[in-house]
């Protein structure tokens, strides 16, 4: 009888959602860790406007991106298919033709369908065009062939070439007597590189990065061209943040989703002279305030617009953290006692729990109480989940890893997923708090980044709710535990 009663109650709570599902806004950082954040363990005080979310909404303490890399990470959030499965997926260079096929049923297709206004900004790294891509006419296929409305976004990565913006199928400000020319093999003759010319720099590469300069950074790949289109990197923050604001402002009066991928913590890190200084901790904690700005800025539109008691608002990261990615930035330097992935072990590149253990907060005004999960939720799931939200009916066949996790993200369900495979340089698999690393030959140490990889010839066995950390490994003792975590693995290889 009781179950019977729970299960009603359930019923009408979801029908209620249904009858006026909200606005959506997912913003979505760069390289952000789970100790990056002071509602998650960093110093009180670092990022005021992610703790204003965690107060007024519920925090993942187990939130995952679906990869230890953004590229990949950026596929699963929109497909809602693990990017393992798929050749191609990767990290991409910045002149990469599309992999998600346009007629898919994606995260911002689902929106469309309901009757959303959707937009992308910032970040795209999902690759453009086709083939034969001509950077100085129509950009496409893109954002606007899987389902977005418009875009505002850049190609690939602040540390890519071409470093300009485009605006749903053009590069925005471009000289057509200056045209783009984007190379990811030999050098252009008679450009400069930050290799060939340092004494250009004012920012110099620590390891790679030594291409084409431009604002006086190097680069990966060549570039030549484009000149009155080139971004200004301490201005990039407040050009993605307008564009969000501006797209809320002009459909506050109709649903809309926004797909906002920041560029900040990614390198250059280079945050406007405002945010200089801020945090005490160089370049890379300066660009966490400023990515919190610009939080704090999407929070305020959504107030001024009357839209914050009816908009469901997500943060979360593509991966975990590094903090030497490639840039002469003090970085490690000035780090002190900061943990940029907290308690655990790893960061970006990692099979450890900080490749893709990062920070996610949820708010939805009166439907959503304030407080901290311990679900295991996966960004591969927003599809679905997202999905049942809006009321489409039945499952999305392309979304074969996407389930539908509606009631663990608005903090009905403690659990979350049952199982989960996460993605570093190979993949891992998760059951409760059960983690198992399949025995994976290859250095356990990035020298350039210093990233520990996860690999080890042996099959390695974490208790997580005992030892976040992954410092005991318990495989000799659990054999029982291995071969249920491998079985697991086992399937998800087969179809999911």
């Amino acid at each position: 009888m009781f179950r019977s009663i729970l299960f009603l109650a359930c019923l009408l709570a979801t029908s209620r959602i249904l009858a006026a599902p909200p606005n959506v806004v997912v913003i979505y950082a760069d390289d952000l860790g789970y100790g990056d954040v002071s509602c998650n363990g960093a110093k009180a005080g670092l990022t005021p406007n992610i703790d204003r979310l965690a107060r007024e909404g519920l925090r993942f303490t187990d939130g995952h991106a679906s990869s230890a890399t953004c590229t990949p990470s950026r596929y699963a959030i929109l497909t809602g298919e693990y990017p393992w499965r798929r050749q191609g997926t990767g990290v991409l260079p910045g002149d990469a033709k599309l992999i998600i096929e346009p007629g898919r049923t994606t995260l911002p297709a689902v929106f469309k369908e309901a009757g959303y206004r959707t937009a992308a900004v910032g970040k795209w790294h999902l690759g453009l065009g086709g083939d034969k891509l001509d950077w100085n006419g129509k950009i496409a296929p893109g954002p606007l062939e899987v389902g977005f409305d418009e875009c505002f976004i850049m190609a690939a990565t602040g540390d890519r070439v071409p470093c300009v913006y485009i605006k749903d199928r053009a590069v925005v400000g471009l000289d057509p007597a200056d045209p783009i020319v984007v190379r990811y093999g030999d050098p252009i003759p008679g450009e400069p590189t930050g290799k060939a010319n340092p004494e250009r720099l004012r920012l110099r590469p620590s390891h790679g990065h030594d291409m084409a300069i431009v604002d006086g950074v190097s680069r990966i790949g060549h570039m030549k061209g484009g000149r009155k289109a080139l971004w200004k990197d301490e201005e990039m923050a407040d050009t993605f943040a307008a564009e969000a604001v501006g797209f809320i402002r002009r459909n506050k009066d109709r649903p809309f989703f926004l797909y906002l991928a920041t560029h900040d913590v990614h390198v250059p890190r280079l945050p406007h002279p405002r945010f200089r200084g801020r945090s005490g901790m160089g370049p890379r904690g300066d660009a966490i305030v400023e990515f919190d700005a610009t939080v704090g800025e999407v929070l305020k539109a959504l107030d001024e617009a009357g839209a914050a008691a009816n908009t469901l608002v997500v943060v979360t990261s593509d991966n975990g953290p590094v903090v030497d990615d490639g840039y002469q930035d003090d970085a490690v330097a000035k780090l002190g006692d900061h943990k940029p992935a907290g308690p655990f072990r790893g960061g970006k590149y990692s099979k450890f729990e900080g490749g893709t253990r990062v920070p996610m907060l949820v708010r939805w005004p009166g439907r959503v109480a304030p407080g901290a999960s311990k679900a295991l939720m996966s960004q591969v799931d927003f599809l679905a989940t997202f999905a049942a939200l809006v009321g489409r009916p039945g499952a999305v066949d392309s979304a074969r890893d996407s389930r539908d996790h509606l009631r663990a993200l608005l903090g009905e369900d403690p659990e979350g997923r049952e199982t989960l495979i996460e993605q570093g340089n190979g993949l891992a698999v998760r059951r409760g708090a059960w983690k198992l690393i399949p025995a994976s030959p290859g250095r356990r140490f990035n020298p350039a980044t210093a990233t520990e990889t996860g690999n080890d010839p042996a099959p390695q066995l974490y208790d997580l709710d005992a030892d976040p950390g992954e410092s005991r490994n318990l495989a000799a003792d659990r054999p029982d535990v291995v071969g249920r975590l491998r079985a697991d693995l086992a399937a998800a290889r087969d179809g999911g």
